[in-house]
């Protein structure tokens, strides 16, 4: 099945890219979820819009994106969330959250989908949170869980 990507989706590809994928992953996955869009003549003519709406949002070239990355290690991020005595969450942590803390702190204005939490953040403490800035460059960003 060929399918037009509409929003990034890991290990297959980025908005606007063209991907071939097995009949039942793009029917019952990708197109339910707005994932991709079924792809046609006229659906390449979307893809230029979608492309573009990418680079506006992408950080433009690799020096900037390491740059970031930089400045992203030496960052101090704290989020402030109610939690209970044992110092478990009421919920839990979402990559919406850690944008608005990165953000501050003084840090970059960062789009929330770039942002992968491997596991649950559920807990008091520090955790590690990894950023994809560029295609070519990630950052991993200490965030410290507090009590609010």
């Amino acid at each position: 099945m060929k399918l037009i990507l509409t929003s990034e989706v890991t290990g297959l590809g980025a908005p606007g890219d063209i991907v071939e994928v097995k009949n039942g992953y793009g029917r019952n996955y990708l197109l339910p979820r707005g994932f991709a869009i079924q792809w046609t003549r006229g659906g390449e003519k979307q893809i230029a819009s979608i492309k573009k709406a990418r680079d506006a949002r992408e950080i433009r070239d690799l020096g900037t994106a390491q740059e970031v990355a930089g400045r992203l290690k030496s960052l101090k991020v704290v989020l402030k969330t109610k939690a209970g005595e044992s110092g478990r969450l009421f919920g839990s942590i979402t990559t919406g959250d850690v944008a608005e803390a990165v953000k501050a702190a003084g840090g970059p204005q960062l789009d929330r989908r770039r942002i992968e939490i491997t596991s649950p953040i559920k807990s008091l403490g520090s955790h590690r949170v990894s950023v994809k800035l560029h295609p070519e460059v990630s950052a991993v960003l200490d965030v410290e869980v507090v009590a609010a």
